[in-house]
């Protein structure tokens, strides 16, 4: 498998996907790319918006998207992809149309077969097994908690270590120990803003500057650099 899992679409004060956008170009190759994009995660703003900023942001790195929304038939175009990107906003509602569609199995059975795969935020929440490390607001029912499961364990993407100054709420670190609780046997990762998981030639990278911090119940939270092999999170699934 080919997958490139990033936090978060943007920094503070940066552009739209300005931060991993050369990651996504070296992951997608030389040669011109036109990815499949579902914009499902979209809420507030129209699945075309979407389409029109991040094709933006591809289109400066040679690649290019088209919506799934925009095809008649969207398992008919995701078998005929040359890549499957998913971006980020609601997960819920993300995994309530992918389900209504009934686009899991076809979008995990592609990408076993050497597909592609971009997500960041709830897109990088949805190769997961399950969406219940994601940070929303459950809007929709989503019909059900399954993902597509192309990794054996859990992101938590946008992971902060501390709740804002004056908030006296759970932190993610206790929400996620409360997962974990009921849940033993699975791996969370705690994927800090900025940072990506790239997982190539069964190699699994951690890219950027910040750590990511790894949770698993009756184990000390461990901390993992870009250094620091964590093949296991792999291994321990699949």
């Amino acid at each position: 498998m080919k997958l490139l899992l990033i936090s978060n679409s943007t920094m503070a004060g940066e552009p739209y996907l300005d931060y991993p956008k050369y990651e996504i170009q070296k992951f997608l190759g030389e040669k011109p790319v036109t990815a499949l994009f579902i914009p499902f995660a979209a809420v507030t703003f129209s699945f075309d918006d979407y389409c029109a900023k991040v094709e933006e942001r591809f289109a400066e790195v040679g690649h290019h998207i088209v919506g799934i929304h925009t095809f008649s038939d969207p398992i008919k175009a995701i078998e005929d992809a040359e890549a499957i990107v998913v971006g980020g906003g609601n997960t819920w509602q993300l995994v309530r149309m992918m389900h209504d569609q009934k686009l899991m199995n076809p979008i995990r059975e592609k990408v076993f077969n050497e597909t592609p795969y971009i997500g960041w935020s709830a897109g990088s929440n949805v190769a997961c097994p399950t969406l219940r490390t994601t940070n929303d607001m459950p809007i929709v029912d989503p019909h059900g908690f399954e993902c597509i499961g192309l990794v054996p364990f859990q992101i938590n993407p946008h992971y902060l270590d501390a709740n804002a100054e004056g908030h006296a709420g759970e932190t993610r670190e206790q929400r996620i120990e409360e997962f974990i609780e009921v849940n033993p046997n699975l791996y969370v990762v705690g994927l800090r803003e900025g940072s990506i998981l790239k997982l190539e030639d069964e190699k699994l990278e951690l890219i950027g500057d910040r750590m990511c911090r790894i949770f698993k119940k009756g184990e000390k939270p461990m901390e993992v650099t870009r250094e620091s092999d964590f093949s296991f999170l792999i291994k321990n699934g699949f």
